[in-house]
């Protein structure tokens, strides 16, 4: 088939349960075959469904944000983390890796810190170089990548800070950490959109990313197969559910025209948004539906967040975890319904759940967190088995061996990376090494995931 599956089954626990020991031990990874790079390499778009080789390319995949952090040469980085995670991860069967490819250096209170873009059109050279080892890593593996390039979130700068560069306006005014004020902050990310200073720093983020030639290996992104997607942002919205309407028309026009540039930057590989769906489109399924409908995005995406939507409890998901299942499964469901009217692949490219009575520490249960899992596994399963549109999932997130050293869980710099970023409690959502219950879930999906014709 041409992608390394890795060890599974109780090969791939005994690797979980190594890491988690912290042995040096991992899945060894095959030395690659020599073969010429075709457009079979890539991951394409037919129909409702993916193909990779001329087979079909369902995934089970993770967010790994920071994965181009750890790859930075030297002590910025850690590199010796990064490969034993990569490891972990393909012995598992995870091989699809949802990853930050920007940041911007932002007075955010929460954001996070060194960034890519250290001021308008200037870049830290040392973090785009982990990029490059991240992906010569990743396809050392056969993994694929999924690298986001904004953020309607305050925790990477993203769509606010290109807001301040362009006004003047501190993003201060805006930071929901400092304010409050989550409404006023959503309207002041969206007015990222109409603003063609701001539009003009992002195109040429953009186009430094994707132009770029790996230091490593010497290919160029834009011919690496290891790249399956771009995605616009993460999370992009046209604004606060309260007052983000009027935002709508130019929203869609940028989602048209941004995925537009990137195709005709990027024509080997896809182009997705990172949208939530319904949830991140005004709550809207017809408006989700409407904001994609463009030859220029090749899939859709959609997130799923029961706990944050106040479907189950946050302190406690175990309390509400019947009905907040069944809201997530019609979710699901509604979501596959529209990538099969659209004709377009879907992905489930961010769901998670809170560790048992809430807790952060990755010695605390994951019981209700385990039965979400399959719940959503099994569900991505049954659909895909019929031929629905739904292709892969990538867990949120993969927190590997990182640790919080602060009580309170919060991230400050110089601090170890988990799945958890920087405006969120370190292991809220995070699956760490030694989730060895969760592993074996997420394991068992991706064998099933993948033998499916």
């Amino acid at each position: 088939m041409g992608r390394v599956l890795g060890a599974l089954g109780g090969m791939a626990l005994a690797c979980v349960l190594a890491a988690h020991a912290g042995g040096d031990a991992a899945a060894e990874v095959a030395e690659d075959v020599v073969a010429p790079v075709t457009m079979d390499s890539f991951v394409r778009v037919r129909g409702t469904h993916f193909v990779l080789e001329g087979k079909p390319y369902r995934f089970a995949g993770a967010n790994f944000w920071y994965g181009a952090y750890l790859g930075a040469p030297g002590e910025r980085g850690d590199r010796a983390r990064l490969v034993a995670e990569l490891d972990q991860l393909s012995a598992a069967g995870i091989d699809n890796l949802r990853v930050l490819a920007m940041s911007e250096a932002s007075g955010f209170k929460r954001g996070v810190r060194p960034a890519i873009m250290t001021a308008p059109g200037q870049y830290d050279e040392e973090l785009l170089q982990g990029i490059d080892f991240l992906l010569d890593e990743m396809g050392k593996r056969d993994m694929k990548a999924v690298l986001y390039l904004n953020n309607f979130w305050q925790w990477s700068g993203g769509m606010s800070q290109y807001v301040s560069w362009s006004t003047g306006e501190p993003v201060s005014m805006h930071d929901p950490d400092q304010t409050g004020d989550w409404n006023g902050f959503m309207q002041n990310s969206a007015r990222f959109y109409a603003f063609p200073g701001a539009q003009a720093l992002y195109r040429d983020a953009i186009t430094t990313v994707i132009t770029r030639t790996n230091t490593i290996n010497g290919k160029r992104y834009v011919d690496d197969p290891t790249v399956m997607s771009w995605q616009l942002a993460n999370e992009p919205r046209p604004g606060s559910d309260a007052d983000g309407h009027p935002n709508f028309p130019v929203f869609k026009q940028w989602v048209h025209e941004t995925a537009g540039y990137i195709r005709g930057l990027a024509p080997k590989q896809l182009v997705s948004t990172g949208s939530e769906g319904a949830w991140g489109t005004l709550r809207s399924d017809e408006l989700f539906y409407e904001a994609h409908d463009t030859p220029n995005v090749d899939y859709l995406t959609f997130h799923l967040w029961p706990s944050n939507w106040n479907w189950m409890d946050h302190h406690d998901p175990a309390a509400r975890l019947a009905s907040g299942t069944v809201q997530a499964m019609d979710y699901i469901d509604r979501h596959i319904g529209l990538a099969n009217r659209m004709g377009k692949p879907i992905v489930l490219s961010e769901f998670g759940l809170d560790r048992d009575k809430g807790a952060y520490a990755p010695a605390a249960g994951t019981e209700a967190r385990d039965a979400f899992y399959r719940a959503v596994y099994d569900r991505v399963y049954e659909r895909a088995k019929v031929g629905d549109a739904i292709a892969g999932s990538n867990f949120w997130a993969w927190g590997g061996r990182g640790r919080t050293p602060h009580a309170d869980a919060m991230w400050k710099s110089g601090d170890p990376f988990t799945g958890d970023p920087p405006q969120e409690a370190q292991g809220l959502f995070s699956l760490f090494d030694g989730d060895v219950s969760t592993l074996r879930i997420v394991s068992a999906h991706a064998r099933a995931i993948r033998a499916l014709e």
